[in-house]
């Protein structure tokens, strides 16, 4: 019963998502306001059915509905009630289902908004995306499909089986659907002529908090992998990775640009343009997950016939943003700016720009290799050595810009005050060699010049709090963030040895005593815990207990990673594979200032809800 209620629920959310969409169109058609304001009811009641949908959903996870063929194939009876809860995304027709589930809280979010003149197309706007994407749900990945034949389920994907994972991808969502509702309400004002300044501040508020939540799943992820995949390492640049990242990249350009618009009424269209391209972008990443073009740890699906109907999906959107835009954007021309080369919007103008290049960039190196394989000319592999070497330089102009505006203002006609600038250059250059010469006791040139210009941008912006605090905290949480990965790349330590237990072993000042191993049994794996004593200078710092775990339904081994994290650095353990009862090989990391880069990343989104809470007070 179940399954048969799941797909009526959805079949009525396609319904009024087709009302949501249609009627508030003929109704701008006609100039109607009865038919524009049925946008709103026909929301609610998409929303209604959608919500319905996901809790029958979750109801089979935990009653262990294994008549239904995606429960079965991600679920047992066995596995923790929590990871029965998450396992509802932890394939791909629960993840298409969280992703229209997400794309509703926005859409009901929104139609709370007491902007009129946007408000009804808006969300007809968005009552067309969801009706795409329940389409997509319905006829090619629908979760609601009965098991041929009667399971006990195959459990969950076991790297999926952590806290991480129960947070990461509900987060990133709603980052990525999160620029629907900003792309949404471009459309609508360009299809009214009314890109001006209402629109810049109304999408400028949601297009933070998209960032901020954007943000925040880019940050879980990489900390559930560097946690989970036992490789010591927080991003691989993984093309699913690169898939979170581009609308990042292109949405803090959308975010800077809106800025420019709200203050001087310019760069309305490459404003637009971004709103298109972080949406499309979010898209994109979509099709690439789920399409199966890429391998990957990340991907849910293998199924050229759902790759193609998203492609089909991505064209049709895109073809309709950019119809609209060529329409109406000679109506909506903005004048060119008129400020001096050293004012504020020059520089986020700048900046901008400098983003979007960085963003072609990631996205040439994760496409182009698809493209080769595709027109059958060869393969080739672009990993970590190509985005560090092209992304470098680009991040360094990108951080010079962000300390000098700080000393920019709107249309200033006078120059910056070189000598401030380079009085506090000087002392993050001096600050940078000094740190480093204490801590690692050696220097290198890429690090001084990385850890100066973060030094210079905390110092330049940090004067800033009280005027604009949303701002600075969110430019130093970045400034922190390069520290972070500047840091624990460079300091980086790391060992593989042979180890009885018994014998012990050092790296850098401390030394690992390996204590003894024993059996263990979990709710749906079994294994094997180390003890491991961790001393330093023959004191006690801590007891690591890393583990090695056999899940019998699915037939994997995982490794469970045993850290001791602390603000300057982390430990990390990792258990390799057996050569006798009592013969290990084992990994040693020693990762200073890591934690770091969660802490800088988490400082931009508290950088950004200071922001949309100040928009709203001047608003």
């Amino acid at each position: 019963m179940l399954s048969l209620f799941g797909t009526i629920a959805i079949l009525f959310a396609l319904f009024f998502s087709l009302l949501q969409t249609v009627v508030p169109l003929f109704g701008y058609w006609r100039n109607n306001p009865f038919l524009l304001a049925f946008a709103r009811p026909a929301a609610y009641g998409q929303g209604v059915y959608v919500f319905i949908a996901y809790v029958l959903l979750t109801i089979a996870f935990v009653n262990n509905e294994f008549t239904i063929a995606y429960v079965a194939t991600n679920s047992h009876p066995t596995l923790p009630l929590l990871y029965r809860l998450s396992a509802l995304w932890g394939s791909h027709e629960g993840s298409i289902l969280l992703w229209i589930v997400m794309l509703n809280i926005w859409t009901i979010a929104f139609s709370f908004h007491n902007n009129l003149a946007y408000r009804s197309l808006t969300l007809a706007i968005l009552g067309l995306i969801s009706f795409f994407f329940l389409c997509f749900l319905l006829f090619t990945s629908n979760p609601f499909l009965t098991a041929t034949t009667l399971q006990t389920g195959r459990d969950l994907n076991p790297l999926l089986q952590d806290p991480g994972f129960i947070i990461h991808p509900p987060m990133l969502y709603m980052g990525y659907v999160g620029f629907s509702v900003t792309f949404a309400i471009t459309q609508a004002a360009l299809l009214q002529g009314n890109l001006n300044q209402t629109w810049a501040t109304l999408t400028r508020q949601f297009a933070i908090a998209a960032w901020c939540f954007l943000t925040l799943g880019i940050a879980l992820g990489s900390w559930w992998a560097y946690r989970v995949l036992g490789w010591g390492g927080f991003w691989f640049w993984d093309p699913v990775e690169n898939a979170s990242l581009l609308p990042w990249l292109a949405g803090t350009a959308f975010i800077h640009v809106l800025m420019i618009v709200e203050k001087h009424h310019t760069t309305k269209n490459w404003a637009a343009l971004l709103a298109m391209f972080t949406f499309i972008l979010s898209l994109l990443g979509t099709f690439l997950v789920r399409s199966g073009l890429l391998v990957s740890v990340h991907t849910f699906a293998n199924d050229p016939a759902r790759g193609l109907f998203l492609l089909i999906l991505l064209t049709i959107l895109i073809t309709a943003a950019l119809l609209v835009y060529v329409v109406r954007s000679p109506s909506i021309c903005s004048s060119s700016i008129k400020s001096a080369f050293f004012s504020r919007e020059m520089f986020l103008l700048t900046n901008s720009h400098l983003l979007f290049i960085a963003m072609l960039t990631i996205l040439l190196g994760t496409l182009y290799p698809l493209i080769l394989d595709a027109l059958r000319i060869g393969s080739i592999s672009i990993g970590a050595p190509y985005f560090n070497l092209v992304m470098l330089p680009q991040v360094f102009f990108v951080m010079i810009l962000m300390s000098l505006a700080a000393y920019s203002q709107w249309k200033s006609s006078s120059g910056l005050p070189w000598l401030k600038v380079f009085k506090k250059l000087l002392l993050s250059s001096v600050s940078a060699v000094i740190l480093l010469w204490i801590i690692a006791h050696r220097l290198d040139g890429l690090a001084i010049l990385c850890l100066t210009l973060s030094i210079w941008i905390i110092l330049n912006t940090w004067p800033l709090l009280r005027i604009s605090p949303g701002m600075t905290i969110a430019h130093i949480g970045f400034a922190i963030l390069i520290i972070g990965i500047l840091l624990s790349s460079f300091l980086n330590e790391e060992r593989e040895v042979r180890i009885q237990t018994g014998q012990a072993t050092s790296l850098g000042p401390y030394d690992f005593y390996f204590a003894s191993t024993e059996g263990m049994i979990g709710p749906n794996y079994r294994g094997i815990r180390a003890r491991f004593e961790v001393t330093k200078n023959k004191r006690h710092i801590a007891f690591l207990y890393p583990e090695k775990r056999i899940y019998p339904i699915r037939d994997m081994v995982m490794t469970k990673v045993a850290i001791h994290p602390s603000l300057f650095r982390d430990i990390y353990l990792v258990l390799g594979d057996p050569f006798t009862q009592n013969d290990w090989s084992i990994r040693l990391y020693y990762k200073p200032f890591i934690r770091w880069v969660w802490f800088g990343a988490m400082m931009m989104i508290i950088g950004g809800l200071l922001s949309i809470k100040q928009h709203k007070r001047l608003a």
